[in-house]
């Protein structure tokens, strides 16, 4: 039986932190779903992942001696998916850049420049590969509108009921089952809008497509969401919120600004937190690079915040242009934080920052998804456990 493997690129997940320190490549999320459950979807299969080993336990890879590895920062589409497809066993396919889209073969795969007795098939169409962390929300309306054409193909929305609410260009707004919409107003003449199970659109909501929002997730009263914005299933949104990815589980509930910026699972940002993102001279929005460590050009003039899982930020924390925050940060405090604030610190950038105690930091991640109904596993515990012990050496106070 063919099974199907989605590999994290070495390159690519370090590329990708601090959001791969608690997940594989392919459970980050880029439109309305992460890159997973897009494969799974398209080639109707349950995909399990190659990654570090001390993710296995939570995200095992199932392999036997035929296998389709696919790279876990590509998300499909119908010309990549039939190439993947027609590949013979031990295939390897590469990009023209010579970079590995995918490959056929046993289960003792790994990802190498060396591909000793495999054949190589050259794949000269576009693509979409997701290899740094500004690109989540940089290709999000994209991924918005392909994952919103494949998921209502063929399916009937919900009606919209509520008097109040006003709809432009209807026909491109999906609701699932569930589904509350009050006095809102939801525009998606410039792309699609679609809301997920049980979610709730309270009142006086703006919305601009493209945007997603996810299963029992919440919009807050006078919410302001501009176009190209995803917030997964379980969140708490508030505020205006333009061109950002919020994977699910997080509170953005009250005022305040977040722009061009990704947050993890399990975060909250306390009221009137902003963000800043544009530098005043419009110049190129550097961030701290994972890879490097010192920082990198992204090549954008709009870049915000990237926050990692189980983080934290007190009310009215500012957060400057092309900010980083890592995983389990309790960060507060008056001024601008600082660029880059490493995994399992606590403080802020004025007051002094210490480190985050782990039994800590482990207690207040349990509190916060018990707060959900939800019980932290272990193997989650151990994961943690792990960042800590890999980011000690970030965190010099």
């Amino acid at each position: 039986m063919l099974h199907t493997i989605l590999f994290d690129d070495p390159v690519i997940r370090t590329q990708l932190l601090p959001f791969t320190y608690t997940r594989p490549v392919a459970a980050i999320r880029c439109g309305i779903e992460r890159i997973f459950e897009k494969w799974n979807d398209w080639l109707q299969t349950a995909a399990s992942f190659q990654t570090a080993p001390y993710l296995n336990a939570k995200f095992p890879m199932n392999a036997s001696d035929d296998n389709l590895f696919i790279n876990g920062g590509l998300c499909p589409d119908e010309k990549l998916v039939a190439a993947i497809q027609d590949l013979a066993l031990h295939t390897v396919l590469l990009s023209e850049k010579g970079e590995i889209l995918a490959a056929r073969s046993s289960a003792d795969w790994q990802p190498s420049n060396e591909y000793g007795q495999m054949n190589t098939v050259t794949y000269t169409e576009p693509f979409t590969l997701i290899r740094n962390v500004w690109d989540i929300f940089a290709l999000n309306g994209a991924q918005i509108k392909a994952d919103f054409e494949r998921i209502t193909a063929g399916k009937q929305s919900e009606p919209v009921t509520d008097p109040f609410t006003h709809c432009y260009n209807p026909d491109q707004i999906f609701i699932e089952s569930g589904a509350v919409i009050k006095a809102a107003v939801i525009n998606a003449e410039n792309g699609p809008v679609y809301i997920g199970r049980n979610a709730l659109i309270q009142e006086g909501s703006l919305i601009q497509g493209p945007f997603a929002i996810g299963e029992s997730s919440v919009l807050a009263q006078g919410a302001k969401i501009r176009p190209n914005t995803s917030i997964g299933p379980f969140c708490k949104v508030g505020g205006e919120v333009s061109n950002c990815v919020i994977f699910g589980y997080s509170n953005k509930g009250h005022d305040g600004y977040l722009g061009n910026s990704v947050l993890g699972e399990w975060c909250n940002l306390g009221a009137n937190t902003n963000n800043s993102n544009l530098k005043n001279d419009h110049s190129n929005v550097k961030l701290h690079s994972y890879a490097s460590g010192s920082l990198a050009d992204t090549g954008l003039t709009f870049c915000g915040l990237m926050m990692g899982d189980y983080s934290k930020a007190g009310i009215s924390t500012m957060f400057n242009t092309g900010t980083v925050v890592g995983v389990s940060v309790n960060v507060f405090g008056s001024g601008f934080q600082a660029k880059h604030t490493p995994s399992f610190s606590w403080g802020g950038h004025v007051e002094g920052t210490s480190e985050y105690r782990f039994e800590k930091a482990l207690a207040v991640a349990k509190d916060t998804a018990i707060r959900r109904g939800i019980d932290l596993k272990k193997e989650d515990e151990d994961i943690l456990q792990s960042v800590f012990e890999q980011t000690r050496n970030q965190r010099i106070f």
